[in-house]
């Protein structure tokens, strides 16, 4: 209970509008229209889960005048300004990459706006700054291999010295899209050496959804932890490819396995930053940031369960089944009373998806926010 009580989840503001597949985007009633509503809308999962105090900004999408101010209503709304995300995939300069573009001129447009966002950290009082790019080719022939490495060495490094003290970037990676031949950060690898090279301000998030099929997750997690360079998690969960669905809906025996790494290497003590990275198609937005959190919950709690002692005697005794009998003995323990048991001690309703049904919330919102143009992808 002492170890889930520090565990602290962090909300993505882009999760709270609207957003659908590459031939749609699906409109819902309620959505947020600002950065404000959907500081409003991240406010209730905390409310409701008292582990969420964190919301992602993305900068542009989340772009407003006065980014202290932003963090000031956060405050006052009972959370706060959490990692700021990079946009340099977007722009129609950004078609042949952003920092790795052949043409310098974009590559100085693209530095800009990443060093705007540690500007931007500096108003809010942020920690994190988390950087994915898009950059890579298509067709073998179409750019230097080489070269565009080191483009995108050089724009890190420059990043890298603006940042503050305290401050630090997560470097994301993805297997592919929209970069199909070749992908500049394809994978955990590729960002731990450019992380290493430059220092202990640079780690690796990882992104559950960014691997090819039968990818051992834990054991990236496990790694990165040893190296002390693993910075958060993007949390979802995928059947294909990236497909940004509720963490722990397509295999959360795999969610525990990472939880059970993240325990084991000591993740709640290392900065480890435990972020939410989905988009909700088809399901309500704030239910289903609610049953996320809930779901990384009741994976590390399982993960906290594991009896180590047991586990260490049957590993060094080479008794391979009775090791998994430990580590299953844990993942099928029902944890949903010792959850439910401690959020009535941290003085929250027991079941945070019937209490926010119960509040009223969504049909405030649903009225306030019938005018005005929603929030969603690419606004």
């Amino acid at each position: 209970k002492a170890a889930l009580r520090t565990q602290r989840i962090e909300t993505p503001s882009w999760a709270y509008g609207n957003s659908g597949t590459r031939f749609k985007v699906f409109a819902q009633e309620g959505v947020p229209r600002t950065p404000w509503e959907k500081i409003d809308d991240a406010a209730q999962v905390h409310r409701f889960t008292g582990v969420a105090p964190g919301v992602a900004l993305h900068i542009p999408w989340d772009r407003v005048d006065d980014y202290a101010g932003l963090a000031v209503y956060a405050r006052e709304c009972g959370v706060r300004v959490g990692a700021i995300n990079s946009n340099v995939f977007q722009d129609d300069d950004y078609m042949l990459g952003s920092v790795a573009n052949p043409d310098p001129v974009v590559r100085r447009k693209a530095l800009g706006h990443l060093l705007e966002c540690v500007d931007i950290m500096d108003a809010t009082g942020s920690r994190d700054l988390k950087l994915w790019f898009s950059d890579g080719t298509n067709y073998p022939g179409q750019d230097d291999i080489r070269a565009r490495q080191d483009r995108f060495a050089e724009a890190l490094a420059a990043v890298y010295e603006r940042l503050g003290e305290g401050q630090r970037f997560l470097l994301e990676y993805k297997l592919f899209e929209p970069a199909f031949y070749s992908t500049d950060v394809p994978d955990w690898g590729t960002s731990y050496a450019h992380c290493l090279k430059l220092g202990p301000k640079a780690r690796v998030v990882v992104d559950t959804g960014h691997h090819a099929p039968g990818t051992n997750i834990e054991f990236i997690v496990a790694f990165l932890l040893r190296e002390g360079k693993l910075g958060g998690f993007d949390f979802n969960s995928r059947f294909y490819a990236d497909d940004d669905l509720m963490v722990g809906a397509a295999d959360p025996f795999q969610l525990f396995r990472i939880m059970y790494e993240v325990v084991r290497g000591g993740g709640f003590n290392d900065g480890v930053a435990f972020m939410l990275d989905q988009c909700h198609n088809i399901e309500p937005k704030i239910p289903g940031q609610i049953r996320s959190v809930m779901n990384v919950q009741e994976a590390t709690a399982k993960a906290l369960l594991v009896d180590v002692e047991a586990l260490r005697g049957a590993q060094e005794a080479g008794d391979v089944l009775g090791a998994n009998a430990v580590f299953m003995d844990a993942y099928n323990t029902d944890v949903r009373p010792l959850l439910a048991e401690l959020r009535e001690e941290m003085g929250l309703d027991p079941d945070p998806m019937a209490a926010y049904a119960r509040s009223g919330y969504f049909e405030k919102i649903r009225a306030e926010r019938k005018d005005g143009q929603a929030a969603g992808w690419g606004a």
